[in-house]
């Protein structure tokens, strides 16, 4: 009875909708000529059957109309003449007509299709729950949101994706996305989803659509922090200007990130990150006394007080060990501070790597971007690009970065680092493969789009992977923590937690943090001050705050177990 209750409730609000009750009345009319058509047949009927000298009831002549039309045909019921056998061909042939092709389909088309489509459009939230606040609202579900979608839930953090394509959007709340079907350029929605009330908005998509977002946002609310995703330079006012909080170049961001990975000019540490006073840097060691030595030794922290927390050898990230030998193709991530690291510099700054340019495979936004950012450290490089529009300086190379005779005029014989920058994945693991052939010992550094492609490239050779992906959420979910989150490599990051009540007043030893998390502190900031490679016999203090290293599984272990429950 419940049931059908509900299901009336449904039908009767289904037909209040405006083209539901223009459907409704094409579907009647079409039921009543049906009606009409079959009383004239019964009368007809009548009229026949009286010729013949047979008489029936008038039910009995609504029963075989409606029989013979059905194409029941129970054959209880004949005429004899041949003009009763000729209207029984046309009353069945006219039901099979109507009755069994037109009136279904026309129920289907202008009832049950469009009820079943408004059942599904009810599937799709609309709105967040009453009381949302504190929010994350992503414009698009991409691969930024993706990444991004991890990171929040690994924090507790609520999030919601806009998505105005129906289908879409129940595709991604059947995978488990929390999804608002709604239209980005339409204050309505933003209502729907407590704008007013979010901790953030963030726009990923085109510059056109992102201004759009920003400046529909800001007609709601002139508070909610709203970043941006800008393809060009030329876009950040303008998105600026449209009412957008934080405007980021990813493409920009990417290319620089991937420069300062590069082995070029002089062996000096590359910062690659800051918390305060702490400073995380890498350091190549190809061409220095320091390969062939043992961290155990101790010679470096001796020297310069530096903490190596981490060793990247082709693409793969270990965890210092007392015992391990250094060798050519290693490159140690330093924790220390200004002083330190310019200490360390100094050490290293008489060796120098092989001559040559470094390679840029590319010449889109990511690689003018790396080229810029190589210029700046005073290392020579060359761009090769197929697009001659694109060849603006000395420095291109105009050809197809798979061919020999391009990569030799490029320099590849002496270039120490090749950096892929195409924004197709397949291209950038192709010209890997190729790369690392060429040149088994050359450092080379990649670009990934997808993050399904990421271990594929380092399958293929690549020493370093940067995803674009990676790099956005990280942005954003730092402008939302405002705080420090540095992505020291794909899936590696250092990031700052407060001290876990539980672990209050233990020393570092006592504490496990490494055995139990993989995680690493290398600072422990108390009072304004902070510790820098702390001891292992360091007492945790509370309100204080730990500067941990780890990938990004460790750190979702950490914070289960030292925040879950707490």
């Amino acid at each position: 009875m419940a049931r059908m209750k509900f299901l009336v409730s449904e039908v009767a609000a289904f037909v209040t909708r405006g083209e539901a009750r223009r459907n409704l009345r094409v579907l009647l009319r079409f039921v009543l000529l049906l009606l009409v058509l079959v009383i004239v047949y019964s009368i007809l009927f009548h009229v026949i059957m009286a010729a013949e000298g047979q008489d029936h009831s008038w039910v009995t002549g609504l029963y075989w109309t409606l029989t013979v039309m059905t194409t029941l045909g129970f054959g209880d019921i004949t005429f004899t003449s041949d003009a009763g056998r000729i209207f029984s061909i046309v009353v069945l042939l006219s039901g099979v007509l109507f009755l069994l092709i037109v009136l279904p389909f026309t129920f289907i088309q202008f009832f049950y299709a469009p009820w079943l489509e408004e059942q599904t459009r009810r599937r799709a939230p609309r709105s967040v729950p009453e009381g949302t606040s504190g929010h994350v609202i992503l414009s698009h579900y991409d691969p930024v949101a993706s990444e991004l979608i991890e990171r929040l839930s690994t924090h507790n953090r609520p999030y919601y994706v806009l998505e105005p394509d129906l289908s879409r959007a129940l595709q991604l709340h059947d995978s488990g996305i929390s999804v608002v079907f709604g239209d980005r350029d339409d204050v309505h929605t933003y209502e729907r989803v407590r704008a007013s009330e979010a901790a953030m908005v963030v726009a990923t998509g085109d510059d056109y659509g992102n201004t759009n977002i920003a400046f529909t946002v800001r007609e709601l609310t002139a508070d909610v922090p709203i970043v941006t995703f800008a393809r060009s330079r030329e876009a950040v006012d303008v998105h600026e200007l449209a009412g957008a909080t934080h405007v980021l170049q990813l493409t920009e961001m990417l290319g620089r990130s991937l420069a300062r990975r590069t082995l070029g000019g002089d062996v000096r540490a590359n910062v690659i990150g800051r918390f305060g006073d702490l400073l995380i840097a890498e350091a190549p060691v190809l061409g220095t006394p320091i390969v062939g030595r043992t961290l155990g030794e101790g010679w470096l922290r001796d020297a310069t007080g530096l903490t190596v927390v981490g060793i990247w050898q082709r693409g793969h990230f270990e965890t210092p060990n007392p015992d391990r030998v250094i060798d050519s193709t290693m490159v140690l991530v330093l924790a220390g501070s200004e002083e330190q690291l310019a200490r360390f510099s100094d050490l290293t700054a008489i060796y120098s790597l092989p001559e040559g340019p470094v390679l840029i495979l590319g010449g889109g936004r990511v690689g003018r971007a790396a080229g810029a950012a190589l210029a700046e450290r005073g290392i020579d490089y060359v761009i090769i690009e197929k697009d001659p529009a694109r060849a603006r300086e000395k420095h291109y190379v105009i050809g197809d970065a798979a061919d020999i005779d391009t990569l030799e005029r490029a320099g590849i014989g002496e270039a120490p680092t090749a950096i892929v920058t195409t924004a197709d994945d397949a291209t950038n693991i192709y010209l890997t493969i190729y790369c690392r052939r060429l040149r088994p010992n050359m450092q080379i550094i990649s670009r990934a789009t997808l993050e399904r492609n990421v271990s594929t490239l380092h399958r293929a050779g690549a020493d370093f992977v940067m995803s674009y992906a990676s790099m956005g959420s990280d942005a954003v979910f730092n402008l939302l923590e405002q705080g420090d989150l540095v992505m020291v490599a794909e899936g590696l990051d250092v990031f700052r937690v407060p001290v876990p009540p539980r672990l209050v007043g233990k020393t570092l030893r006592e504490s496990g943090i490494r055995e139990t998390t993989g995680c690493s502190v290398i600072a422990v900031s108390a009072d304004g001050e902070m510790t820098i490679n702390p001891p292992p016999d360091t007492v945790l203090p509370e309100n204080a705050e730990l500067i941990l290293v780890g990938t990004t599984e460790n750190e979702r272990t950490f914070l289960a177990k030292y925040y879950s429950h707490d």
